[in-house]
């Protein structure tokens, strides 16, 4: 049977009958749903920015603006279908499989119309207007509709911290495979090399590849769908009140939570502008776009070789602990690339490679904190607030996406960056070098700060709090 509880955890029968044990269909199906996330999460981090500037010939400053508007969007759409989902009665699937099931279709509808090749023949206003509607419909309606839920539900297909932590792992595979994927395919594809060496873009390529991945992302979230299983219930009591400023409050004095965020926007910046300059850095610095695709390789490579150990790490260490070791290595090692100013391709991967070992430790643990976090958020206000306590991760994690894109976009124009030509003169592929290494470096040193000495949950508060909240349940 599933466990169900109200807000205050007490246990209710459950809505949904007897449901099988947690176990490794749960995990599967649980990597698939990021699998299916990062498809068009992913790729736009990456591409979207490129087909932007060199395919549609808007400028980086343009873009930036797009990226970080898009965000006032999510300050409300993210909290608004946090609260949808923590208050919503569930249906005979659950409280948050079912919008996995909804939207899988839209997302994938969504991600797919944003890279349209023909629109490059339109007048710039069209272009501009379409670019805004598309991408807005995307990132704050769709992706928001099935990420928050998703993201919310590792903490009802299990009630055991162990087994939520082992879903934080599986999650990270499945968007490290998705990276693998998109990373190798989509240079071999988009790319191509012109007479005189240059590398260019290839327009419509760029839709064939997002109908693609848009169909694969549907089967992914299909699997997601029909693997997991939500076992812990909490529903709202009758007559319960609490306005979205009392849940901001709450949320507002959460330390851990207000850390993580903090660490989340460093993170995303660093991660993602990274992602999105080393597409200039090949091109314009390197001048091999092709050899993007064993980068992106190697930048996956660490986290699945750390996957299988990532359970052992944290029981001996602790999530807090181990994350904060992999963010300090990365920092270094990044900094180590911008101070030796590389032109060797191979020296370069190496060194890079050593870096995404240290991020990788940290992104197949960072999933378990939200869920650490939860509890905290139970132990200390007596509420489940899953959907919430998501939503302003999540809406975090897109402003360190807006970041990543606006930062870059505002870069390209700052150092002279020009759509239009075919190749970057020898001053801007250098400033190019200094962005994809130096930026990444400082802020992954600022991840580090922020969990060693501003994120209070390591190993022995998360065991606590588990503790209190097993022993009030059983209590009751």
């Amino acid at each position: 049977m599933g466990i169900s509880m109200d807000d205050k955890g007490d246990v209710k029968k459950d809505v949904s009958g007897t449901v099988r044990p947690f176990g490794f269909r749960d995990k599967i199906g649980y990597m698939f749903g990021d699998f299916g996330n990062d498809f068009s999460f992913i790729f736009a981090s990456s591409y979207l920015m490129v087909f932007y500037t060199k395919v549609l010939g808007l400028s980086g400053y343009v873009v930036g603006l797009l990226f970080l508007g898009a965000r006032i969007v999510d300050a409300f759409t993210d909290v608004t279908m946090g609260r949808i989902v923590d208050h919503m009665k569930p249906a005979k699937d659950g409280r948050f499989r079912p919008w996995i099931r909804w939207m899988a279709v839209p997302v994938a509808v969504a991600s797919t119309i944003m890279y349209l090749y023909f629109v490059k023949d339109w007048v710039y206003w069209a272009k501009l207007t379409y670019v805004i509607i598309t991408y807005l419909l995307w990132s704050s309606f769709c992706y928001t509709a099935i990420n928050i839920p998703y993201g919310s539900m590792v903490s009802v297909i299990s009630p055991d911290v162990e087994g939520r932590a082992s879903l934080s792992t599986f999650r990270s595979v499945g968007a490290s495979l998705a990276g693998l994927v998109i990373g190798v395919l989509v240079p071999l594809i988009i790319y191509e090399t012109d007479m005189e060496g240059n590398q260019i873009v290839k327009p419509v390529s760029f839709t064939v590849t997002a109908i693609i991945f848009g169909a694969f992302s549907i089967i992914c979230y299909g699997l997601c769908y029909f693997l997991c299983r939500e076992r812990v219930f909490f529903d709202k009591k009758e007559g319960q009140k609490d306005s979205v400023w009392d849940m901001l409050k709450g949320l507002g004095k959460n330390r851990p939570l207000l850390a993580l965020v903090c660490a989340a926007l460093m993170l995303l910046l660093a991660s993602l502008l990274g992602q999105a300059m080393n597409n200039y850095l090949f091109l314009d610095y390197f001048k091999n776009a092709k050899a993007m695709s064993v980068v992106n390789v190697l930048s996956v490579a660490g986290t699945l070789l750390l996957a299988p150990f990532i359970s052992k790490i944290v029981m001996r260490f602790g999530k807090k602990e181990a994350g904060a070791l992999g963010m300090l290595a990365a920092g270094v090692l990044y900094l180590l690339l911008f101070f030796l100013r590389l032109t060797n391709i191979p020296v370069f991967m190496v060194l890079l490679f050593l870096a995404t070992v240290g991020t990788g430790l940290f992104n197949l643990i960072i999933w378990a904190f939200i869920t650490d976090i939860i509890d905290y958020q139970e132990v200390a206000t007596g509420k489940r607030e899953d959907g919430s306590v998501y939503a302003v991760y999540s809406f975090a994690r897109k402003v360190g996406q807006a970041l990543a894109g606006g930062v870059g976009g505002f870069v390209l124009t700052a150092i002279g960056y020009v759509s239009e030509a075919p190749a970057q003169t020898e001053a801007v592929a250098g400033r190019i070098y200094t962005v994809a290494t130096l930026v990444p470096g400082l802020c992954y040193l600022a991840v580090f700060l922020i969990i060693q000495f501003a994120y209070p949950l390591n190993k022995k508060e998360v065991e606590k709090n588990a503790a209190a909240l097993q022993m009030q349940r059983e209590k009751r």
